[in-house]
Parts: C-alpha cells; sequence; structure tokens
C-alpha cells in the first residue's frame, strides 16, 4: 500500500484529499504545518508528498528545498497561486508535479499514481553503461555518472544526468520536452512540461554552456533540445 503525506494547513483539504487516497487504497499521513511536514516527509517513509505552497511555520517551497537535500521523495505542490512565475519557482524548488486550487481531487489521484509510476525500478534506462560519449570537450561516462567539461569535473543531479546522457547519446537528434519526459521521468502525462526548461536550464548553467551561443546543447524553438552534432 503506497504511502501519501498530506501537508496543508486547512484541514477540510487535508480530509477531503484523505477521503479520496484512501478509497484509492493509499495510506494517509496528514501534517498542518511546515516543520511538522519537513519531519514527517524525512522520517515518515511517504512514497509521496503532496505539499502546500502557504504554510505556517515554513513555507511549502522551503520545505520542498529542505527534503531535496536529504530525500528523492516525488513532491506535488498544492497552490492557489496560478502565474508562469510562481509555477516556475515551484519547480525551481524541487517538486516534481503542481496542482492548481481548486483541484480535482480525482485528477490529483491520478497525477500521484502517474508519479509513482515512473519511481518504480522499471523506469528506463537512459544509456547504456560502458558506452562514454565526448562532444566538443565534453565527456559523459554513463558507466561512472560522471560528466567532465574540458578534463574538469562538473556536478550534476540524478536528473540532470540523465537529461544531458539522453542527448548527448544521439547528437544531432531533437528531442521533444515530452519525449524528455518520457526517456528520462518515465512518464508524461499530467506534468508541466516546463520543468524540463528548468533542468534545462541547471545544465547548461553548471556545463558553462550559453544558451545564445551554445557549445553543448541547442534549443530547437517550438520543438524542443538538442546536443549539438559532431564536426564532421
Amino acid at each position: 500500500m503506497p504511502k501519501v503525506l498530506v501537508v496543508d494547513d486547512a484541514a477540510n483539504i487535508r480530509e477531503l484529499v484523505s477521503v479520496y487516497f484512501s478509497a484509492a487504497g493509499f495510506e494517509v499521513e496528514q501534517a498542518a504545518d511546515g516543520p511538522s511536514g519537513l519531519t514527517a516527509a524525512l522520517e515518515g517513509g511517504p512514497d509521496l508528498v503532496l505539499l502546500d505552497i502557504m504554510l505556517p511555520g515554513m513555507d511549502g517551497a522551503q520545505v520542498c528545498r529542505r527534503i531535496r537535500e536529504r530525500s528523492a521523495v516525488p513532491v506535488v505542490m498544492l497552490t492557489a497561486r496560478d502565474t508562469d512565475l510562481d509555477k516556475v519557482a515551484m519547480l525551481e524548488s524541487g517538486a516534481d508535479d503542481y496542482v492548481v486550487k481548486p483541484f480535482s481531487p480525482a485528477e490529483l489521484v491520478a497525477r500521484a499514481r502517474a508519479i509513482l509510476r515512473r519511481t518504480q525500478p522499471a523506469a528506463p534506462m537512459v544509456v547504456s553503461a560502458g558506452e562514454s560519449i565526448e562532444l566538443h570537450g565534453l565527456e559523459v561516462d554513463p558507466a561512472m555518472r560522471e560528466v567532465r567539461v574540458d578534463g574538469a569535473p562538473v556536478e550534476l543531479t540524478a536528473k540532470e544526468f540523465d537529461l544531458l546522457a539522453v542527448m548527448a547519446s544521439e547528437p544531432g537528434v531533437v528531442f521533444s520536452r515530452e519525449r524528455l519526459l518520457e526517456r528520462v521521468w518515465g512518464f508524461a502525462e499530467f506534468v508541466d512540461a516546463r520543468g524540463v526548461d528548468v533542468h534545462i536550464r541547471h545544465v547548461r548553467e553548471k556545463l558553462g554552456d550559453d544558451a545564445s551561443a551554445p557549445r553543448f546543447i541547442e534549443t530547437v524553438r517550438g520543438v524542443g533540445y538538442r546536443a549539438r552534432r559532431r564536426t564532421p
């Protein structure tokens, strides 16, 4: 039975979400503020965290960042904020997805199931181990999960590495955001594809890659991204 942690200061929302998730076969734990939600997320062993953005004691973005320092548990933000800047900020904090209030509890359950499917061990392998990739001074070693630029090591998160490895394994091939979601996260349904943009931006920053004059990752407007093809 998967366990979901619901962190929201509104008791009616916690109870509504708990009813739907319990009926769907989930074990449900609740927390009403940021500090207790953080403790429950790190010590209670949930399979998924539903996290309100506006919380007493510590807001949801802070809680999510603190969770990400120690855990890869999937986090879905619950928010009344609906601007693009707010949505990007939630993804920047480490959230896997977000749902805007008022929301459909049935859709929330469906999103949770989709996220849990992609966290199962059967998630797709990004690129076969042992194939070292070199492009324009960039070296990607899938076996060791290491990246170097001009010989200097670069530290990437697991998802950042996977995104880079997928594109670098097929230089010149254009990957849509949806295709990257499927290849790296294991699914594309429900999720805001702008999360891919956030991760790509982080990868570029860490590689020292200028989006306006890319050395490694090119943007194909209206389509997606690709690793620069090898020079003939």
